[in-house]
């Protein structure tokens, strides 16, 4: 896919008016790649890595030879994205063809058609890092002033994505508290109706219902909110 080029202003003023309330995280990470990719001079494909607890991704890119270039340094645990992601820093790959800094992993760049690599760490939460990764096809396609163009704009880039993180998993925590509440409340309505039916209390009630949920390898709460249903289901 091919980019044409923006105004860091307006990359940078378009990453500020993303509403998060009409965006997935993945769309927003699609914005920062899209964005960079149209800001850097020299820039061919942009991706993100993400570094959590379970090791790094590639989150978001802007072509398949990105993403697989990525990938194998994930596969060797060493690479240019890795590098900036740990270090939070800047690590620049001016030649492909004779860095030899992670073995081979440069050449294969090289013979693949990225000339030249840019990463640039993330700093987004206490417990997920990441790099900007930005693919250029000749040697030395990143000057001093691109360098400096991506490091800023991976600072503004980092602020979008950790403010998405946050979102998000507020907007998860909220759903699963709401959920948990929801699932108390029809269990204690079964509660109710088994004390009820079988004249006898609240513990029992539970023992109840959780000897029929193991009975037929089904969660409590499914099997409340199956009693419930059927109990409150109009006659006829």
């Amino acid at each position: 896919m091919t980019y044409s080029s923006i105004d860091p202003l307006v990359a940078v003023a378009e990453l500020g008016r993303t509403k998060f309330t009409e965006a997935t995280l993945d769309d927003v990470l699609g914005k920062v790649v899209s964005l960079a990719c149209q800001t850097v001079p020299g820039a061919a494909e942009v991706s993100i890595t993400l570094v959590g607890d379970k090791g790094p991704h590639t989150a978001a890119f802007t072509g398949d030879l990105a993403l697989r270039l990525d990938e194998r340094q994930y596969e060797d645990s060493r690479g240019p994205c890795l590098q900036a992601a740990a270090e939070q820093s800047a690590i620049s790959v001016p030649d492909t063809v004779t860095d030899t800094r992670w073995g081979e992993w440069a050449p294969d760049a090289a013979d693949a058609g990225m000339g030249s690599v840019l990463s640039v760490g993330l700093p987004i939460l206490e417990d997920v890092t990441g790099a900007l990764n930005v693919y250029g096809r000749p040697p030395h396609a990143f000057d001093d002033d691109a360098t400096t163009l991506a490091q800023t704009f991976a600072g503004y880039a980092a602020v979008a994505v950790a403010n998405a993180h946050v979102f998000y998993s507020a907007v998860a925590l909220s759903r699963h508290l709401q959920a948990a509440m929801d699932s108390r409340a029809v269990i204690e309505q079964a509660k109710g109706i088994v004390m009820a039916q079988r004249r006898c209390s609240a513990d029992e009630a539970f023992a109840f219902l959780t000897k029929a949920s193991q009975d037929n390898n089904r969660k409590v709460r499914d099997v409340a909110a199956t009693l419930v249903t059927s109990t409150c289901r109009p006659a006829g």
